[in-house]
């Protein structure tokens, strides 16, 4: 088997074993992160309606930083944005990616802002 298929089907069955176990509602939304290898994606999810609540990336983000500086400031604005919404809690979805460096520094981030993850 080619690495590259091998190390793709990996991931996929990462992000399929934990999505199974998260569910967002209105008022516990699920929050979905994608990174590219430019930017951070961040999304506010109800999986009741399937709709997305807010949706946040570095692509707003006016000047180029790099990825962990850019990963403060969006879990700065992904609680003020839940503040607006009047969201307290979330649930947060990694997706595919392990739960450090990045995804890890958005996570805390959002935490010390006051959203509930």
């Amino acid at each position: 088997m080619n690495f590259r298929k091998k190390t793709n089907n990996l991931k996929s069955k990462r992000a399929i074993r934990v999505r199974a176990k998260i569910f967002g509602t209105s008022q516990k939304p699920r929050v979905s992160v994608f990174k590219s290898n430019n930017y951070i994606y961040i999304q506010a999810i109800d999986d009741d309606s399937q709709k997305t609540i807010f949706s946040v990336s570095s692509r707003q983000l006016e000047n180029k930083l790099k990825k962990n500086e850019a990963a403060k400031i969006i879990g700065e604005k992904i609680a003020k944005m839940a503040k607006d919404k009047k969201i307290n809690q979330a649930v947060f979805d990694r997706g595919r990616y392990k739960y450090h460096g990045i995804v890890k520094q958005i996570v805390e981030t959002s935490r010390k802002n006051g959203l509930k993850i």
